[in-house]
C-alpha cells in the first residue's frame, strides 16, 4: 500500500519567502552602510570646511567642502573661532575652528 504525501511543492513557497527575505536584509544592510559612509564624508567635508574657513573665510569653506563631496549648510564667525554644519547625502556634520597663531618666546 502506497501513502500518498499532500506536502508537495512546499519547498518553492518557502524558498521564495526567504529569498525576499534575503532580499530585504540586503537592502536595509545597504542602506546602513550609505548612511553610515555619508556620516564619516561629512565629518571629514566639516573638519577641512572649517579649518579653511578659520584661515580664509567662507568662500575657502564651500570650496572645501564641495572638494569633499559636501555643502555648506551654515557658516559663521565669532571672533577668530569659526563653526562650520555641512551636508553629505543624508548625514549632516559640524565643526569647529580657530585661527591661533603662535607666538614666539
Amino acid at each position: 500500500m502506497r501513502v500518498r504525501s499532500t506536502d508537495r511543492g512546499q519547498a518553492v513557497p518557502l524558498l521564495l519567502v526567504a529569498a525576499a527575505l534575503g532580499t530585504l536584509a540586503i537592502v536595509g544592510i545597504a542602506d546602513l552602510a550609505a548612511g553610515a559612509l555619508d556620516a564619516a564624508r561629512a565629518r571629514t567635508a566639516a573638519d577641512a570646511a572649517a579649518l579653511a574657513g578659520a584661515l580664509d573665510g567662507e568662500v575657502a569653506a564651500d570650496r572645501l567642502a564641495q572638494a569633499n563631496g559636501g555643502q555648506v549648510v551654515s557658516f559663521g564667525r565669532n571672533g577668530d573661532q569659526v563653526l562650520v554644519v555641512v551636508k553629505v547625502g543624508r548625514a549632516t556634520a559640524r565643526a569647529r575652528a580657530a585661527l591661533e597663531l603662535a607666538r614666539s618666546p
